[in-house]
């Protein structure tokens, strides 16, 4: 065959496909979700094997161990004690709570760990939701936006004085981020920078999570908040007022399931880009592979560069250890 192009000819051997990689995944761009309770001990998920549900004090030494392995930023996922929960969420600003306490305590340990805050009220909330309900004249439950974009303010200025990195509001209310990015400046907290879960969708990929915080909603769903599984035009809303409001990073969650979600923000903006590898992704890997039809590794790996090619600049996996000793060997 005459032939003057060859594609096979950068496949050749490891060295030149090495040569000629587009994207490569890295240590640096993984961060570690972390759940956590007031409890001395640390309990396995059996929704999520392979995950604890740590102490404070086994938290400490988690994130000394995972600095060792180069992962150099952890989120954090308190399960709040039933007793501190309430209608109006008020413990999450409570600067003795569970949250700022292992802030200031990784902070302490690691001064080097970027540490970044979950911001919504569904783990404090006695209904289960993400924001304040009330309930309509049509007995529905509806969920109020202004009213609990103040109280995510207290949320996020009680993280910010505890020593947070970076706070990520979840909770998708509208006008959220400028309302703490002003609220952050005004109380001297300029360089705390602002992780939106620009475009989080009602999932059915998320439960494995909620049985790890018990943090389910009580009565009805997150439609009315969370958005749509079916549309990408609004996400690029979604994208356009967080970065007017003063995002600094935007996110995609989840990830597997939404690359074309992550491909269309990347063409939209120059901020940088999480995506989160979510429970229900990652419960699916482990079953798959625990039954012998997938190779762990390979699988992870592989699930992970797709989301860095999409157009991801960090991602938010259960895998980020494993994947730190992977790249490391």
């Amino acid at each position: 065959m005459e032939m003057m192009i060859r594609g096979r000819r950068n496949r050749r051997s490891a060295a030149v496909r090495g040569l000629v990689r587009e994207n490569r995944l890295a240590v640096e761009d993984l961060i570690l979700p972390v759940f956590f309770h007031a409890d001395a001990e640390e309990v396995d998920i059996s929704s999520m094997p392979g995950c604890t549900r740590w102490s404070v004090e086994g938290l400490i030494g988690e994130a000394k161990r995972v600095y060792e392995m180069g992962i150099r930023a952890m989120v954090l996922f308190p399960k709040i004690d039933d007793a501190l929960k309430s209608a109006d969420g008020s413990e999450c600003g409570n600067d003795e709570g569970l949250v700022p306490q292992v802030i200031r305590a990784i902070k302490a340990a690691v001064p080097g760990m970027c540490v970044i805050t979950d911001v919504a009220l569904d783990p404090y909330s006695s209904d289960g939701h993400d924001g304040l309900v009330v309930r309509g004249c049509d007995g529905e439950l509806k969920i109020l936006n202004d009213e609990t974009v103040e109280v995510l303010c207290e949320q996020a200025l009680c993280h910010a004085r505890a020593g947070a990195d970076i706070v990520a509001p979840s909770d998708m209310m509208d006008g959220r981020i400028g309302a703490i990015r002003v609220a952050l400046d005004e109380a001297g907290f300029e360089e705390v920078g602002i992780m939106a879960y620009t475009a989080k969708y009602a999932s059915a990929f998320y439960g494995p999570f909620r049985g790890a915080l018990d943090s389910a909603p009580k009565e009805g769903d997150k439609k009315t908040y969370q958005m749509d599984p079916g549309n990408v035009r609004e996400a690029v809303r979604e994208l356009l007022m967080d970065e007017e409001e003063g995002a600094d990073v935007v996110m995609v969650k989840p990830a597997g399931p939404y690359l074309d979600v992550i491909a269309r923000l990347r063409d939209e903006t120059t901020l940088p880009i999480a995506a989160y590898q979510v429970s229900g992704e990652y419960l699916m890997i482990k079953a798959a592979c625990g039954s012998g039809w997938l190779d762990e590794k390979a699988v992870v790996m592989e699930s992970l560069l797709g989301i860095k090619r999409a157009g991801a600049d960090m991602i938010l996996t259960y895998f980020a250890k494993d994947v730190a000793q992977w790249l490391k060997d």
